[in-house]
Order: structure tokens, then sequence, then C-alpha cells
């Protein structure tokens, strides 16, 4: 079987149907200019008339190595998608009998997370009659955040979906500790005698543990 035929994301020389076009770049005189004699600059210089913006009137072309061009395009593509951040949703479930060791267990284990930039998604699930005890779980959610007060800002506060009761927080941007760079040889050598730091400068390491440990 022939294989299918990939779209082209541009219109490129006679595939461009206006009738007139304007040209942009360094490499022509910029103007409007009907589109045969677009198609011959581009031509006269080995290169393609390639259409860049078919919604404006009249449609705005280059002259430009096609294959070039295209590459350019992708790359930029790539970039924007690397410093787009991707936002980590992490999950800590809660019964609505959760106890004090159970809490701060997972107190801690949000801190890690918030460190770590991500966003927390707690929650607190009912299971058959103990729906009665809806206070209960908001109460234990709002404690949940004050706890968290100096790392997380509140983004949604406790709301019932069924039966379960969410709080979303999301981590303050001082609270956010980025990974360190690796030490050069000559930081190495100077760090030879280092100086005890306070115990209060020290963040806790992340761990992979559980978020819903029962």
């Amino acid at each position: 079987m022939p294989r299918q035929q990939v779209e082209e994301p541009f219109k490129i020389n006679q595939k461009i149907l206006a009738r007139e076009v304007r040209l942009v770049g360094d490499n022509v005189e910029q103007g409007v200019y009907p589109i045969d004699q677009a198609r011959k600059m581009a031509q006269d210089q080995n290169l393609d008339l390639v259409e860049i913006s078919p919604t404006a009137t009249p449609p705005v072309c280059r002259v430009i190595d096609y294959s070039k061009f295209k590459y350019e395009q992708k790359k930029k593509t790539r970039e924007l998608k690397a410093k787009q951040t991707k936002v980590v949703l992490k999950e800590i479930r809660f019964g609505p009998n959760t106890d004090e060791h159970d809490f701060a267990f997972k107190v801690k284990h949000a801190q890690e997370f918030l460190r770590e930039g991500a966003k927390i998604k707690s929650y607190v699930h009912f299971v058959g009659r103990s729906i009665v005890f809806k206070e209960r779980g908001e109460i234990l959610l709002l404690k949940f955040a004050q706890a968290l007060e100096d790392l997380a800002k509140v983004e949604q506060l406790p709301k019932l979906e069924g039966k379960r009761m969410f709080l979303y927080l999301a981590p303050k941007a001082a609270a956010v500790v980025k990974p360190a760079k690796p030490a050069t040889p000559d930081a190495k050598a100077e760090k030879k005698a280092p100086k005890p730091a306070p115990a209060a400068d020290k963040a806790p390491e992340a761990t992979s543990a559980s978020t819903n440990p029962e």
C-alpha cells in the first residue's frame, strides 16, 4: 500500500492560490506582488515561495529554503515545549477519623511535595454513613491547610463532591527548592573544610514514599 502523504503545514510555490501576495524578508524588496512575479523572484534565487500568514489580506509570503524553514519551525516548537512548566499534582487522602500520627505523616509528605514545586489535591473520603461527619472532614482539611501555610497557598477551599471533600493547595514561590547544581572542581577544593551550617537552613530531602498510607 502507498504511504499516506503527510499534509504540509504551509502552502508553497504552485500551491499558493492567491492572486497577489505580500513579500517580507531581507532577501526581497518588500511589497505586494502578483503571484506569478513572486514565484519567479523565488525561482531566481533557487528558493521557495512560502505562505506564512494565509489569513492576511493579501497573504504574507517569504522567499526561503522551505526545508530549512520547516526545521527552524520544529526547533522553535521543541524549545517552547521545553520551557513550559509541567505542573505535578499529588494526591493525599484522609478518612474522616484520621488520627494525629497519620495526619502528621501526611503533612510531612505534603511539605516535601510542595518544596519540589508540586500542587496538592487532598481529600477526605466518606464511606457509607460516615458522610454525616462532613463537618469533621472540613475541619480536618482546614487544619491541613493551616499546617502547610508557610509553604502553600489555598487554591480551593474544602468542597464536597459526591462522597469526597476536596482541598487544593499550590506551593508558594519561596517554598520551592531548586535542585543544587553539581559542584565544579574549584568549588570542591574550596569546600574541603566546610563550616557547619545551621540546622534551620537545611531543607529535608524529598522522598518517593506513598501519599496514601492506610
